[in-house]
This record gives structure tokens, C-alpha cells and sequence, in this order.
């Protein structure tokens, strides 16, 4: 990309995936942003769990009734979790990794899509960070925030339009109707 500018407008979330796998740099990589992220009071409330097992990835794809099934065409899936521990803004920290691995992965010409796992259901009686914690042995305290799929785009999608920007959604020196 040859701004920041370009790549928000580009990025858009990728739901169909190649048959390939990602390079082990272009991994490194998207992993590195997440590391490099801020988290409130350099605390790194955030953990990251890396799924290649075609086998797991199918599992997490089936987390949710609706939102998660292209995980399991993936080359690469990451689960984020975060310690409300060590942070009472873990959601905000994770997120924040999230989405530089997301912009990172955008930069290097890899799709992604974020599912969202805090707060869904996989069924009726059982959560979908339960049911992640148990095929993952996550240990408490560590909550889920989701998983992001990662893998070479099966097609390019147009860009965002920036002529359709919600400016009246911005407003200036106070809230107006």
C-alpha cells in the first residue's frame, strides 16, 4: 500500500479463501502487529492463539450457529484473548490487536475477517468462548474476544466507497441532532 489512507479504504473483509497456505514471514508478520499494538498502561493484557490444524480450524468454524463458518477454509486463524486480570480494558486491547493484524495483513495482500466469539452463543446452554475454551484448554481468567481468519483472498473486493463516509455521524464540539 502506499499510505494508510489507501489501506483503510481497501481493506475489506475476506469470508473466501484460497487453497494456500501463508508463508511463515507473512505469519510472523501479521503476529508482530498484534505484539507491537498499545495496550492501556503497556499492561499486554492480550494473549493470541494460533491455529493452522485444518481439523481445529473446522471445529472453530462451527463455534457459532451464524458468523463463523469460513473459518474453516483458512489458512490461519487467531484466537485473541485477553486477562481481565491484568486489565480491565482487556476488550479494548484485544481489539486494538485485532485490527493491526487485520491492517497488517491488508498491507501484505492477505484477506481476514474478524468473528466476533465474547457474548455469542454457540447453542442454547453453552457460550461460544465456552466452547473454544474447552477445544483450546484456555485457562481462566483468560476471556475470548474472537477469532480472526486469515488467508490469500479467493477474489478482490471493491473498494470502500469514501464518497458514502457518515460525516453526519461526526459532529463538532458537541453532540447535534
Amino acid at each position: 500500500m502506499s499510505n494508510f489512507h489507501n489501506l483503510l479504504i481497501n481493506r475489506r473483509s475476506t469470508r473466501r479463501f484460497k487453497d494456500e497456505l501463508l508463508k511463515p514471514e507473512e505469519t510472523e508478520m501479521i503476529l508482530s502487529a498484534a505484539l507491537l499494538s498499545p495496550t492501556s498502561k503497556n499492561s499486554h493484557s492480550w494473549q493470541f492463539i494460533v491455529v493452522d490444524d485444518k481439523e481445529m480450524l473446522e471445529k472453530l468454524s462451527r463455534s457459532k450457529e451464524h458468523g463463523s463458518k469460513f473459518v474453516a477454509n483458512c489458512a490461519l486463524a487467531v484466537v485473541v484473548l485477553g486477562n481481565p486480570i491484568v486489565s480491565d480494558v482487556w476488550v479494548e486491547d484485544a481489539s486494538i490487536a485485532s485490527i493491526a493484524m487485520q491492517l497488517q495483513a491488508e498491507d501484505i495482500g492477505i484477506g481476514s475477517c474478524w468473528v466476533q466469539i465474547r457474548e455469542r452463543q454457540y447453542n442454547d446452554h453453552i457460550s461460544a468462548e465456552d466452547h473454544i475454551r474447552d477445544l483450546l484448554d484456555i485457562p481462566m481468567p483468560y476471556e475470548i474476544l474472537s477469532i480472526i481468519a486469515f488467508g490469500k483472498k479467493e477474489k478482490e473486493r471493491t473498494p470502500n466507497d469514501t464518497d458514502a463516509l457518515l460525516w453526519e455521524n461526526v459532529h463538532i464540539a458537541e453532540f447535534k441532532s
